[in-house]
């Protein structure tokens, strides 16, 4: 489908990129819609709160901790066989969440899902980083940022909708669509390239870092429940400080590393770093948490519940698009920095906003994806602005894994942190640890039938107090954050690279060192 002289038309150029924007959306779509569907699917399949979290974090562990190792199949073996693999197998795994028979089947596929999703992620952006060049480059990659918006803004709406039209088990089957199309239409566009340089997996690597991250998040999703100084905790935490650390140490020997750790000298590769991992904390735990107190504690209704979730992720659906389009006049690192501040402004309000007045809510929730939205659709193009093109698999391989592994990791915390807010609201006692974790998971009735002699009303507010004091601290994390991104991405050195070439970010950023 391409000319070897010219290299691809722009109507091919243009297919290549609905693929892969199609691919970034069912991802989204899955994410978000099994957050709203989780009470729902807790009642169908049973399961104790450590399982049902587990419906997010298989999937955002598998995801995460495999991006890297994806990246670099796709350098070594082509980055369509890499994305169409991954479609493929991500529509096949949606598909059999249809039909999961409990919650250890539905769990299992949904680590594959995530290994899949990193599988056409990785391919994916590779493969667009060769097709398009310069400025153009920046643009596609805001489509991608947009295309996560839609798969944000409408996945709550469309999953609540299906929910109540035709049962949880239908939402993933829109996800079967998605993945299906972008299969058809990379297997016909997609040329197929390679770093010719590459050298394979780097295994020692990819298992240290995945079982790194495995065990750090079931130390974190244990701990609410057995505590901290619980063996199995302590054992799980040690044993991920171990692996983390035989993984730096394989990078640091192999020659062709998943993870290129001299890049972290540059001040600007380490702020595009802790820009993929901001939104983790300041928006996307909220999507997750969210639905779940709407749903499950204050006791909105699926539908009702998507509708409100959309004043929190609708503004990914144009402000990537326009911060795209800014960066001609003002700099990546202000609109980033900017973004971040006013995503910490948007978590202060929503703490102060009750959650029993929905309309109140809207402004907040509006603001704090207005703040992400800004340096949404930069961040892919700063990824790959920081190392050679034919390292493309890697660089996006190391910012989205950054940014999904930060995701699972921040979804454990997050909800281990207001499990233990919740907890000490409570009275003390044996069942205290197990009301609090099902009021996190959305389950105020299973909350109640352990505390019988608490109430509804005194478990709401317990709940809702500890939700406000969550929100606080993620407001100065996000605060402090932006004033890093602000000077690391403004200030700093960036990483050597041709003159012209896709590292030289005076051209493709507008940031040239100063």
């Amino acid at each position: 489908m391409t000319d070897p002289t010219n290299g691809p038309r722009p109507a091919e150029k243009a297919l290549v990129l609905v693929a892969v924007c199609l691919a970034a959306m069912a991802m989204p779509l899955t994410f978000t819609g099994a957050a709203v569907a989780l009470p729902a699917i807790g009642r169908a399949l049973g399961g104790n709160p450590v399982a049902l979290n587990w419906v997010t974090n298989a999937f955002m562990l598998a995801f995460g901790s495999s991006l890297m190792a994806a990246g670099a199949l796709a350098d070594t073996h082509g980055r369509k066989r890499v994305f169409l693999a991954g479609t493929a197998v991500f529509a096949a795994a949606s598909l059999g969440l249809t039909f999961a028979p409990g919650i250890l089947a539905f769990d299992l596929l949904r680590a594959a899902q995530g290994l899949a999703a990193a599988a056409a992620l990785s391919g994916g952006m590779a493969a667009l980083a060769q097709t398009f060049d310069g400025p153009a480059r920046i643009r596609a990659f805001s489509f991608i940022g947009t295309s996560f918006g839609v798969g944000l803004a409408f996945g709550p709406i469309a999953a609540g909708l299906m929910i109540d039209a035709f049962g949880w088990r239908s939402i993933f089957l829109l996800v079967v669509l998605l993945a299906l199309a972008a299969f058809a239409i990379g297997a016909r566009c997609l040329g197929e390239s390679r770093d010719p340089a590459a050298s394979g997996l780097d295994w020692p690597g990819a298992a240290s870092f995945t079982l790194a991250l495995t065990l750090f998040t079931t130390g974190v999703l244990q701990a609410p429940e057995r505590g901290w100084g619980d063996a199995l905790v302590i054992g799980a935490l040690a044993g991920a400080a171990l692996l983390l650390a035989a993984f730096v140490a394989v990078e640091r020997r192999v020659a062709r590393p998943m993870l290129d750790l001299s890049l972290f000298r540059y001040p600007r590769f380490v702020g595009v770093q802790l820009l993929a991992a901001a939104p983790a904390y300041a928006f996307v735990v909220l999507l997750v948490l969210l639905p779940l107190r709407f749903i499950g504690v204050e006791g909105m209704g699926e539908v009702a519940a998507g509708q409100l979730m959309i004043a929190l992720s609708a503004p990914l659906l144009v402000l990537p698009l326009i911060a795209g389009l800014l960066t001609r006049w003002v700099s990546p690192a202000l609109i980033a920095g900017a973004g971040l501040g006013l995503a910490a402004a948007g978590l202060y309000w929503l703490a102060h906003v009750p959650a029993s007045t929905a309309a109140a809510l809207v402004p907040p929730m509006l603001t704090i994806g207005a703040g992400i939205g800004l340096p949404w659709g930069l961040m892919d193009g700063l990824a790959v602005s920081v190392v050679p093109k034919e390292r493309a698999g890697m660089a996006t391989g190391i910012f989205n894994t950054i940014r999904v592994a930060g995701e699972g990791v921040a979804l454990a915390v997050v909800g281990a942190v207001l499990s233990g807010l919740t907890a000490a609201r409570l009275p003390a006692g044996p069942a205290t640890a197990e009301a609090a974790q099902r009021l996190v998971t959305g389950d105020l009735a299973g909350a109640a039938a352990v505390l019988p002699g608490l109430g509804r009303d005194a478990l709401t507010a317990s709940y809702d107090a500890a939700f406000v004091a969550l929100l606080l601290i993620l407001t100065a994390i996000t605060a402090l954050t932006a004033l890093v991104v602000l000077f690391a991405l403004g200030y700093g050195r960036a990483a050597p690279a041709e003159p012209g070439g896709i590292g030289d970010v005076s051209r493709t950023t507008g940031m040239g060192a100063r």
